[in-house]
């Protein structure tokens, strides 16, 4: 299956190490950093992940924007977040644009992230040493096991 994924991973790469994982274990996978491109025609993609670091308790704006711009309707559709405290509230944005743009989610995957942003810097970040490999690992079972 040809996949997209489209992710926003800018402060400890956390997400990327996930998706990196993901991509050397499935050729078909397709990266798109949405700081480098922001309009990208996934039409011809079986499904499409969208994935991020979690920014006061959402997706970054940017995979926001980038899904709301350039999802096609009625897609196969998946999620992938690393945060400092999981929560499942977490996708309630991205699952917004999904819904409006007629799409199906596939699934759903949060991982523990190495955290620094906003009140943690002081404390030198939570969450430190992850995502672990065995982390990493659980993820691209995730992707793995979609339907």
């Amino acid at each position: 299956m040809k996949t997209a994924i489209a992710y926003y991973s800018q402060h400890h790469g956390n997400t990327k190490k996930l998706l990196d994982a993901i991509q050397a274990a499935d050729e078909n996978v397709t990266l798109i950093d949405v700081t480098e491109k922001h309009e990208v025609d996934l039409n011809s993609y079986d499904r499409i992940g969208f994935a991020s670091g979690i920014y006061y308790s959402s997706f970054a704006k940017q995979v926001l924007n980038f899904a709301s711009v350039n999802l096609p309707t009625q897609k196969d559709v998946f999620f992938i977040a690393t945060c400092g405290a999981p929560r499942k509230s977490y996708f309630n944005a991205i699952r917004q644009v999904i819904k409006d743009k007629q799409c199906k989610e596939i699934g759903s995957h949060l991982c523990l992230g190495f955290d620094t942003f906003g009140p943690f810097k002081l404390v030198g970040g939570i969450q430190k040493g992850h995502p672990t490999d065995e982390e990493i690992q659980a993820a691209v079972e995730f992707y793995q096991e979609l339907k």
